[in-house]
Order: C-alpha cells, then structure tokens, then sequence
C-alpha cells in the first residue's frame, strides 16, 4: 500500500502533466508556436479590408503553410491595412508577380492570407512588397448589397 505522501507525489505530477498538456494544446490550436518558421523574410502587402485577420495567422501557398503574419498596421497615407508576413526560407522562390489573398477557414473559420504564384522569373526578396492583393470579404457588406439589390429590382406584375 502507498503511503499518503507518495500518493500525493504520484497525484501532483499528473495534475502538473495534465495542465502541460493543456498548454501544449492551446499554444497549437492559438497558432502561437512558431518555431518552424526557419530562416524566414520578410515581405509586405496592402488590403483595403483585413476583416479578422490577425498577427500570427497563417501565410499559405497551395494549402500548405509557407509563414505567419508578422504585423498589421494602418497606412495613413494611402488609407490601407499593410501586412508584413514572415515566410519560411524554405519558400524562397515565390514569383513577384504572385497575388495574395485573405480567405477564411470554413464557414466561420479563422482568417489567414492566401498565395497564388505568379509566372514571373524573379522572386520575392526581403522588404518586397505583393503589389496584387484581394481583401477580406465581409459578409455583412455581402449581404447588405443582397438586400439593396432586391430592393431596387421593379415589382413583379400582377
């Protein structure tokens, strides 16, 4: 038979591992752990509309993650969201005339920028910018045209 203060032992290093557990989960499903982004560049793009992106969202290029978003912030200049994304060095050979897009995952999903290769013989470098961008589509600006469009169509004949 244990005593007690072995069984306490025994109780409190499964606790501590339950909550490790936990930690690792969360740091995985938050998309905090970045530790395989190796050797990584930057480069920039402007939106109009970033909707729900966020930093460390997912940078992808045919479904596979290629880097993180680094940074969003507000150009006062030229009135656009500017996102500076970290790809993986890895993925140093994206065309520049590649275009980004940011898309959600599933219906309700996160958001995350997507690449799409251009054909172009030079590659992005360090401090390049992806000059063809789409922005986020806010779905309630989706179905606000819906609504106004229905409303301006004539009245059926009766």
């Amino acid at each position: 038979m244990l005593s007690r203060k072995s069984l306490e032992v025994w109780v409190g290093l499964f606790v501590a591992a339950g909550i490790l557990a936990l930690a690792m989960l969360a740091f995985k499903v938050g998309n905090l752990a970045t530790a395989d982004v190796q050797g990584s560049y930057r480069i920039q793009a402007r939106f109009d509309n970033v909707g729900g992106l966020k930093k460390k969202a997912a940078v992808t290029m045919a479904g596979v993650r290629i880097g993180r978003v680094a940074e969003i912030s507000f150009d006062n200049k030229k009135y656009q969201a500017l996102v500076s994304m970290d790809i993986d060095g890895r993925y140093n050979n994206i065309p520049k005339d590649s275009s980004s897009s940011i898309l959600t995952s599933g219906l309700l999903g996160d958001q995350y920028i997507g690449i799409e290769p251009g054909g172009d013989d030079a590659f992005l470098q360090n401090g390049d910018t992806i000059l063809r961008t789409q922005s986020a589509l806010v779905l309630e600006k989706l179905v606000g045209q819906v609504i106004f469009n229905k409303a301006n169509e004539p009245a059926p004949p009766k």
